[in-house]
Formats: C-alpha cells, sequence, structure tokens
C-alpha cells in the first residue's frame, strides 16, 4: 500500500524504526506483507518512511512481545487497546498495578517538566542510600517505570531523554566522587564499560559503572555505541581484564549473540566477557564464554574475579 508523504510531519525511516522500536528491518516488511501493518509511506526515492503515529504502535508492539505476547495477537489493536493492555502486563509482572508512591514523585517531575528539583531529589537520595543502594533499589526501578511509560505513551520522547540527562548528571558526579582504584593495583580488575554499535541506551551501562566502581574496580568507560574492532583494540591497548557490555530489551537478541560470537574469536579469551541487561538473548541461552550478570550480582562478580585471579597468580 502507497500512500503519499504529508509535507506537516517528518517521517522515520526504516532505519530510523528499527533504532527507536528495537524491530528489526526485516519484521518490518514481514509485519506488512503478513498483517498489513505497518502501513509506510514512500519518500520521492520510493524508501519506506512511517509516520510518528505508526512508530508509537510498533513501540507498543514491541513492548508487549518482550512480555511474552504473540505479534500476530496484538499487532491489529488500536494505540489504545495496546496502551491498556500494557498497562496490564506491566502490572502483573511487577505484581501491583500502582506505581510505588516513592517512584511516582520521580515520575510526576519528569512530566512536570522540573529537572532542576528531579536532580536534587535524586542527589539527596544518593546521599542518603549510598551508591550501592540508590543504583539497586531507586535508580533501576525508577528507569524501568520511565522506559514503561515511555513505550505505552505516558511520558513523551523528550521527557524520557530529560530525564536521561538528568540522572547522568547525578550519575557521574557520585562516580567521579568516589575513590579511584590504582592502575597498577593488581587486586582490582581492569575493567572496560560499552555499548556494541546497535545499543543506544546508555543508563544501563552507567549503573553498571556505578556498580563497579563502589567495588573498587578500574573502569575505563567508552560510552556507547562502539565498533567491534575498537573494543577490541581498546582492551589490547588498556590491558583490559574485563569487557562489560549492556544490552537493552530493545536490541535484537541474534545481533547481540552473532557480536558476543565475534568478539569472543577476536579477543583469544585472554579477556572476559561481561553482559547485564533486559535482553532476551540471556533468557533464551547463554554463551558459555559469556558472564551474564544483573546489577545485584556485580558485587559478588569482582569478588569471584579477585579470587580467580589471586589463585591464578599464586
Amino acid at each position: 500500500m502507497t500512500i503519499k508523504v504529508s509535507t506537516q510531519t517528518v517521517p522515520s525511516t526504516i532505519s530510523d524504526v528499527e533504532r527507536d522500536t528495537g524491530v528489526a528491518k526485516e519484521t518490518l516488511r514481514v509485519w506488512e506483507r503478513r498483517y498489513d501493518f505497518p502501513q509506510p509511506m514512500r519518500d520521492p526515492n520510493g524508501e519506506r518512511v512511517y509516520p510518528i503515529e505508526q512508530v508509537h504502535k510498533l513501540r507498543l508492539v514491541k513492548r508487549l512481545i518482550d512480555l511474552g505476547y504473540r505479534p500476530g495477537k496484538v499487532i491489529q489493536y488500536s494505540t489504545a487497546e495496546l496502551q491498556a493492555l500494557t498497562g496490564q502486563a506491566t502490572g502483573s509482572l511487577h505484581g501491583a498495578s500502582v506505581t510505588p508512591p516513592a517512584l511516582q514523585s520521580y515520575l510526576d517531575l519528569c512530566k512536570s517538566h522540573q529537572m532542576e528539583a528531579l536532580r536534587r531529589k535524586l542527589s539527596q537520595a544518593l546521599l542518603m542510600m549510598g551508591l550501592k543502594s540508590f543504583v539497586i533499589e531507586l535508580v533501576a526501578p525508577l528507569t524501568a517505570l520511565i522506559g514503561e511509560a515511555w513505550a505505552s505513551g505516558a511520558l513523551a520522547t523528550f521527557e524520557e531523554h530529560l530525564y536521561t540527562e538528568s540522572l547522568t548528571v547525578v550519575m557521574r558526579s557520585a562516580i567521579f566522587a568516589m575513590p579511584q582504584a590504582n592502575a597498577s593495583n593488581l587486586g582490582a580488575p581492569r575493567l572496560m564499560l560499552t555499548t556494541l554499535p546497535q545499543e543506544r541506551d546508555g543508563l544501563g551501562l552507567l549503573m553498571a559503572e556505578a556498580m563497579c566502581v563502589a567495588e573498587g574496580a578500574h573502569c575505563i568507560s567508552l560510552g556507547v555505541q562502539t565498533p567491534l574492532l575498537d573494543i577490541v583494540e581498546a582492551a589490547r591497548v588498556q590491558r583490559i581484564d574485563i569487557i562489560a557490555l549492556s544490552f537493552s530489551v530493545g536490541m535484537n537478541a541474534r545481533q547481540a549473540l552473532d557480536a558476543l560470537a565475534e568478539l569472543h574469536t577476536r579477543l583469544g579469551g585472554g579477556t572476559e566477557l561481561w553482559a547485564g541487561g533486559g535482553n532476551a538473548a540471556f533468557k533464551r541461552r547463554r554463551p558459555p564464554y559469556v558472564r551474564v550478570y544483573a546489577l545485584s550480582d556485580i558485587s559478588a562478580a569482582i569478588a569471584d574475579w579477585r579470587q580467580r585471579h589471586a589463585a591464578a597468580a599464586g
């Protein structure tokens, strides 16, 4: 089905949609043929472009698929029906349909665009809780809540971005304030954190870095979307013991596994690969050369590394 492009909106290319929703290009084309949705328009060159309304619906569909629904079951629903179903499914997943008041107050600040107040509230919580508890007990569930609100349409994209920037400021300040491990200290793992080129979400990476620094690791962050060959070269130059990679729910699981396999081959076994995040790749199967950890596992994981390293050195 071909529709003329409206000059009143800026539709997304298929690459934009893949990046923003986590639905692969091939899957979008299959759904278009099989379910008659999405229904892309065409630009002057005949390339697919997608109106914002369809992109929003695709986010909801992807969220429900991540929660276990089949695409054929949900893709024909209206956006309003998908929003309602997302709320029900998320409530069932967390055992409650009501946002805890402690988290709701942060969400309200995001919705009302009170970013200075949000940063102050986050900073106060950090001082009271300490870095590790702040990350696990507040930041992790709050970030999940923000993501769900964005996916359901309750939070605009720019509001989600404002939250991300505000939290990043607070977290970076906390990381810089922590005593840094001496790079020559044999008891401190040299740990490099980054994401693959297809992964734009950096909050999971930032939370992991905070947990690792709190455990005395010597951390080097490359930020997000680092090419594989650059990861390998940086690990060699920096003499890295552990490469920690974050994988969000939105990243294609097959791409994640393929990239990890290539990294493992290119590293030659000299550097450990750690992975974390909510990606489905690690729920179905875990490659034997990758150690998969939740944020709450990092303290024990670094203690285990130290024990293994000490035993090997002895």
